[in-house]
Order: C-alpha cells, then structure tokens, then sequence
C-alpha cells in the first residue's frame, strides 16, 4: 500500500506530524511519504525557498521510521496538480492501492481541484478532520461520498482505488497560515512546532517580512 500526504508545508506543523500519525496507525501503514508541492495550484506560492521548507520537514520527521518524502512535484516544472503526481504513482505501481491524504477544508473543496473525476479513479482518498470542521459537501462531490465512503480499511487494502476514508484520532489545531501570521508579529508559537522547526526558523529568521 502507497500512502502521500501533499501539502506545502509552509512552515510543518505538529498538526501535519499529528494527521501523518493518525493516517499510519489507522491505516496499518508501514510509510506514509509527505509531498511536497513546488507552485500551488489553489493557494499562495510559499514565501519562502524550497531548500527551508525541505529543511524544516526533514527536522520533522528525521525521528519517525514511518515518515520519508518524495519529491516528485519539487522536480516538475509547472503547477504542482495531484493529478499528476497520483498518474505517475499509478503508472510506476498498476496494482497497488495507493491511499492520498488530505484535510477536511480541502475535501470540502475537491470538486474544484484540476479533474477531480480523474483523481478519486487513482487512489483512495484518507480526510483527517481539524477541530471545529465538519463534512460540508454538495452535489457530484456529495455522490461521490455517497457512493465511496466506507469504514472499513479491508475496502481500502484490498482495492488500488475508489473509496473514501474519515480518520477519526486524536486532533491537533494548527494551520500554517496562522503559524506564519504570528511569526510575523513575533507572537510565541512554540507549542504548535516540533521543537527542531523552531530552532530552524529562528536561527533563519524566517517568515520575518510580509509574504
């Protein structure tokens, strides 16, 4: 079983290491790879280098035999689509289940993501919930759910694709946006950091000027 986590990571939080954890547990697996995205295709490019986010997420997960990264969207010019990261991960493993991971406020929005169709066709989809979000879905993204949702990993192991997953551990509230605003105002966000990002981002000074 194949499991990513994409994401910019822009600063890694202890709510991105609390999600990956949950997802590894919940789904018995033996890696869960973060991937990093180069241009976003719905958000803000980050406001800082490649070379610190990669830094600060290593520091991260150094510690966890669960974790590794793949660089694929890093390595690829252009917008960083799901699409094509999930074709590639699909045309390198035809058989093998491949579980995608994100968070509840973009499962809400996944029919507007870039062929949204195409990408529930190539893996499964795992959604970790923040605290105070809820499954607020309508039309073909409230079919799909229907129609794929299940609770049952068996589902998930024993198919490449097509079902849908809610975790449902443990809740860490963090957001990176946040992060970045109190760092900018020089606010202490020390306990929504692993302790070695901290030190990293105060050692680079970084995310001291308007992004």
């Amino acid at each position: 079983m194949i499991a990513i986590f994409g994401g910019t990571f822009d600063p890694i939080h202890l709510g991105h290491i609390n999600m990956a954890q949950q997802c590894v547990q919940q789904c018995q697996l033996d890696t869960l790879y973060f991937m990093p995205c180069a241009i976003p295709a719905h958000k803000a490019k980050p406001g800082i280098s490649n070379e610190h986010r990669i830094n600060m997420l290593k520091l991260a997960i150094d510690d966890n035999p669960h974790f590794a990264i793949d660089y694929r969207e890093l390595n690829r010019e252009g917008a960083s689509y799901s699409l094509l990261s999930l074709e590639e991960l699909r045309a390198e493993n035809p058989a093998a289940p491949i579980m995608f991971l994100i968070g509840m406020d973009s499962f809400n929005s996944l029919d507007k993501w870039f062929k949204w169709q195409e990408i529930v066709k190539l893996c499964h989809i795992v959604v970790y919930q923040r605290p105070g979000q809820h499954c607020q879905v309508s039309g073909e993204l409230a079919a799909y759910k229907e129609n794929a949702v299940t609770e049952q990993l068996s589902q998930l192991q024993q198919a490449p694709a097509g079902k849908l997953f809610f975790l449902n551990g443990l809740q860490v509230n963090a957001a990176s946006s946040e992060i970045r605003k109190k760092l900018h105002l020089n606010n202490d966000i020390a306990e929504l950091l692993p302790t070695n990002v901290s030190h990293y981002i105060a050692q680079h000074h970084l995310y001291q000027t308007d992004e």
